[in-house]
């Protein structure tokens, strides 16, 4: 067994599923019981916490962890100081940002950021929410919510502060959005001593260079098939590619096989074009990892 390790948070809660299915995508199984939060993953190097998102960055800076994946939202909430590796674009359910957004009821009177000036405000986000008001020149009673934010307006409070991915939560509640706080995709943050640990900021760059690889595969697949070389040209012109496609010449004489990536959306429409053009033996094949 290796006599060193990294030692890495992930998230808990509504990230941690996504977040196995990078990890196992760039060549890492993780494995965990319900109530663990020590998950077993299959190297060595690696000892894995499950930890809330909002507490991830905190044990980052205090080196409690080496490295972790959370929110930039939690970071800045946090005002945690560590290393921003890389910013990871992937959530729970689509592949956009997480967005904390300023919210009243439909029929509230307030239109705009100012117009809350003196109200209350109820949000899980405080330091996010205070900062953001002070640099409108705002100020509001920003209290902390203990979840299911959205049902205190307008009765107990006069706006809210929420994250959506999609926004049909809050289109479902009969809410409104004001103004965006901020943006946020997880990021790989580092430990401020443990980056300047030379074995330890390795491991961190190899580990990122294959999660990066999987976020670069997503919604991309290989293609593959068989031409007649005098019908090459024309093929090219009409097939998309991650870079140019290879092309390799067969046993059999005038014959080549041409291989690229792709996006998949546009698979169904150009497969039957390609076949048009005389390819034959034509393979869609998935992708794990695309290392640029």
């Amino acid at each position: 067994m290796s006599a060193q390790r990294l030692r890495i948070g992930l998230p808990s809660g509504s990230l941690q599923e996504a977040t196995f299915q990078l990890f196992a995508k760039a060549g890492f199984w993780i494995s965990s019981s319900r109530r663990s939060y020590k998950p077993s993953v299959d190297d060595p190097e690696l000892e894995v916490r499950l930890l809330r998102a909002q507490e991830i960055s905190r044990y980052v800076e205090r080196g409690f962890l080496d490295c972790g994946i959370t929110g930039k939202d939690w970071i800045e909430e946090n005002d945690s100081h560590v290393v921003v590796l890389a910013d990871l674009p992937y959530s729970k359910a689509t592949s956009t940002p997480a967005r904390w957004v300023l919210v009243v009821p439909e029929s509230s009177p307030y239109r705009q950021v100012a117009d809350l000036q003196g109200k209350r405000i109820a949000t899980e986000a405080v330091g996010l929410t205070k900062r953001f008001l002070a640099a409108k020149g705002v100020s509001a009673s920003v209290e902390f919510s203990w979840g299911a934010t959205e049902v205190k307006v307008p009765e107990l409070v006069d706006a809210i502060v929420d994250i959506t991915e999609t926004g049909a939560s809050l289109q479902a509640n009969n809410l409104r959005i004001i103004d965006t706080i901020i943006e946020s995709f997880p990021q790989l943050v580092g430990n401020i001593d443990a980056m300047n640990d030379s074995w330890k900021r390795n491991k961190v760059e190899r580990l990122l260079l294959l999660l990066e690889g999987a976020l670069n595969a997503r919604n991309k697949v290989g293609l593959k098939m068989n031409l007649e070389a005098a019908k090459l040209p024309h093929l090219i012109e009409r097939l998309p590619a991650l870079r140019n496609p290879t092309v390799s010449s067969l046993s059999q004489t005038g014959w080549v096989a041409v291989e690229t990536v792709i996006d998949e959306k546009v698979v169904r429409e150009i497969i039957p074009e390609l076949k048009q053009l005389g390819a034959e033996g034509i393979i869609e094949y998935p992708l794990n990892k695309v290392v640029y």
